[in-house]
């Protein structure tokens, strides 16, 4: 039985504005009026309309016989707080167009405190109107900014549910390092989790490596505690380093599931000599990973591929999405890692 239902609002990374990064997730348990948690909000409730228009049923719960229908205006309503890996306009735009219609209790936008800097300098009167703040005893109307901190620990966020935040690069501007992150989000009751990547630059290009301490946290807990990854490729195979703009291609996302598949076998490896059971207090030097110990590494595992970049020029039937994880499922193919490649969708309802 799945633990989290996701709907997906939109699952691209630009140019179409009508689909852009947002999901909304609850307890599988919970019926969708109990409360939801937002993660990301790039479309909001325009694309949501469209998405009911075509399936009135969309938000249907597995506990629910009546098979009730909602409007978009409705379910925003429930949700209860925006969880957000940076402040990119295809990230946070649903949210900033739609924070002075949102109705139902105030609503809390979680993130690191550099995002919330700049979520400040949008709300500021000037871009947008003041509509939210910092402080809990604000007018009820406006978001409430509440900080995560990348130190580890496990944030509950809502019923049941916390979040890990890992910190991820997103390639550079004019101040340097850009950032972004990753969140592990958890179901505290049954112990289950997901991992849902912000946008992020390979650890190949980065000036400093950061994926790589994803991949050791994921590592441990792949598959049984965690079978889903939801992570970016926003552009076809061939596209050059220079030209990524801190993002993934096909190429640069399968060597990073292959350096989590060198992780997991790693992890196994100290499982089956007891090494874990002992404490370590210097890095022990590790033997290589040889091709035929990463064959079926990932078995298990689910990785939804998201926040592929629309070709709005193409007159092929074939989208770009399609066009990107076709290629990323044939290098993974190619490898053996076993991981079950799927393309995300708008529109989609997924069980994890």
């Amino acid at each position: 039985m799945p633990t989290f239902d996701i709907v997906v609002v939109g699952s691209g990374g630009g140019p179409d504005e009508t689909n852009l990064s947002a999901y909304l997730l609850k307890p599988h348990e919970a019926a969708w009026d109990d409360g939801i948690l937002a993660l990301e909000a790039g479309s909001a409730q325009g694309a949501l309309a469209e998405l009911l228009r075509r399936d009135p049923l969309l938000f249907k719960s597995h506990n629910d016989p009546t098979s009730r229908t909602y409007s978009a205006s409705e379910i925003y309503s429930f949700v209860r707080c925006f969880l957000i890996t940076h402040p990119h306009l295809d990230h946070i735009s649903g949210l900033v167009l739609s924070a002075g219609s949102f109705t139902g209790p105030r609503k809390r936008i979680y993130a690191i405190k550099e995002t919330l800097n700049d979520l400040e300098s949008v709300f500021s009167d000037r871009i947008w109107p003041n509509l939210a703040s910092w402080s809990e005893d604000d007018e009820e109307y406006k978001l409430l900014y509440s900080l995560l901190l990348t130190d580890n620990k496990y944030k509950t966020i809502f019923p049941d549910v916390s979040v890990r935040t890992i910190l991820l690069n997103h390639g550079r501007n004019e101040t340097g390092q850009y950032g972004s992150v990753a969140f592990f989000i958890r179901h505290d009751v049954h112990g289950r989790e997901f991992l849902f990547f912000g946008d992020v630059e390979p650890d190949s290009v980065a000036a400093q490596p950061l994926t790589i301490t994803v991949w050791r946290a994921a590592a441990p807990k792949i598959p049984q505690t965690l079978s889903a990854i939801f992570i970016e490729c926003s552009w076809p195979s061939g596209r050059s380093d220079d030209m990524l703009f801190g993002h993934l291609s096909p190429e640069h996302l399968v060597d990073e599931l292959v350096a989590l598949a060198v992780e997991v076998v790693n992890f196994r490896r100290g499982e089956q000599s007891g090494v874990r059971a002992r404490p370590v207090r210097k890095k022990r030097k590790r033997n290589p990973v040889s091709h035929s110990e990463l064959v079926g590494a990932l078995d298990g595992l689910r990785v939804f591929v998201m926040h592929c970049k629309d070709d709005l020029s193409s007159v092929s039937d074939k989208s770009m999405r399609d066009i990107i994880v076709s290629q990323v499922r044939a290098l993974v193919e190619e490898k053996k890692l076993g991981a079950d490649i799927i393309a995300v969708k708008q529109g989609m309802h997924i069980g994890i």
